[in-house]
């Protein structure tokens, strides 16, 4: 099997195709991966030492830009659709996946032009401008929750959102009961500044109760020294981080989330178990995050709380009312793992593989 992945600009895009390979490679091995991504640094960080073959494609989105970035990244965009098409005809795979981000059009523009199945994935309940596009290229389109608007429902399949498979094997053990209540805050792969700020006012509510806490903190690179010095000058225990690789293991050390809302960090903290206080980008296109918030939310496994009118003061209660409250956890922790679907990689998998038999005939 030769599979191409493309897609990236963020970690809610590259896991999923991080996952769908490698369960790929498990279900054939041999599997042979071209990953076509961008070369942002969250890129080349998260595809190290995955064993991937990397490529990537100089292009650019239309979506929120100044008339004149449009205009450049449209007449780059011919450029693009060839450059891929040269790594495909070198690479000749039996199929494309994409996962989301603006590469991922002329990769797949570039397969249809050469004949090679295509199916796409969406991973948030409002789909991207990039995957409404490739929905009308795609012969399967796998979502992860139900989406609005929604793909035609003939080559559709409800798949879940893969899952990186050290977050599957430490899922699978029990969650050690931590003496001290360890509280884990994710703004994303790049951070998110506002929930950074108030996180260390929460910091001093959390103080001030004269509770221990620990805190594991992912800040993104531009906030790392201001937060890690703000946690030393409160006198609250921090890890803090810009990134963090070995996710699986602080899911395991942590008792709540304060988290973003974004697709793949949901399915990670439910696969895991793990509640959680959301905090939706408000600016996501088409406020996608407080969609996926509330699609979760309904269980009673996390809570959403919205950003505006959000203060230290508020966000640091709720934290406290939960995290020093283990028969809540517990139960929350038990109403989110019910959302998951550990599964989802194989599930796309097996649809992958069914449209490569019927289009090639080759077993697999």
């Amino acid at each position: 099997m030769r599979l191409t992945v493309t897609g990236g600009g963020t970690g809610g895009h590259l896991f999923p195709g991080i996952a769908l390979a490698a369960a790929m490679q498990e279900r054939v091995p041999g599997t042979q991966v071209l990953f076509i991504g961008t070369s942002r640094l969250l890129d080349q960080q998260a595809l190290a030492d995955r064993g991937f073959e990397l490529a990537t494609l100089a292009c650019g989105g239309v979506k929120g830009l100044s008339l004149g970035s449009r205009v450049r990244n449209l007449v780059q965009m011919p450029l693009a659709i060839v450059a891929a098409r040269r790594m495909l005809g070198r690479f000749r795979p039996d199929l494309v996946f994409g996962v989301g981000g603006y590469v991922t059009g002329p990769v797949l523009l570039a397969a249809r032009t050469l004949g090679v199945p295509v199916v796409i994935h969406e991973q948030n309940s409002v789909p991207g401008m990039a995957n409404r596009l490739a929905g009308r290229l795609a012969d399967r389109i796998c979502i992860s929750l139900p989406c609005q608007p929604p793909f035609p429902a003939a080559r559709t399949v409800l798949t879940g959102n893969p899952v990186r498979q050290e977050i599957l094997a430490a899922a699978k053990g029990e969650r050690p009961v931590h003496e001290v209540p360890t509280l884990l805050v994710l703004g994303g792969s790049q951070g998110a500044h506002r929930v950074n700020l108030l996180m260390l006012e929460a910091a001093e509510v959390l103080v001030a109760e004269g509770r221990p806490v620990r805190i594991i903190h992912q800040t993104g690179t531009a906030d790392e020294a201001t937060v890690r010095e703000g946690y030393r000058r409160i006198g609250v225990e921090a890890e803090v981080s810009a990134f963090i690789r070995d996710m699986a293991g602080v899911y395991r050390r942590a008792d709540l989330a304060v988290s973003r809302a974004g697709a793949t960090t949901l399915a990670e903290l439910a696969v895991m178990g793990l509640p959680a206080l959301l905090v939706p980008y408000p600016y996501a296109a088409d406020n996608h995050q407080l969609t996926n918030g509330k699609y979760y939310e309904k269980t009673g496994g996390c809570v959403v709380v919205e950003e505006a009118g959000l203060t230290g003061e508020i966000l640091g209660k709720a934290v406290s009312e939960r995290l020093h409250n283990r028969e809540e956890l517990h139960t929350m922790a038990a109403k989110m793992r019910a959302m998951a679907l550990p599964d989802a990689a194989l599930r796309i998998v097996d649809e992958c593989l069914r449209l490569v038999s019927s289009r090639s005939g080759k077993p697999f």
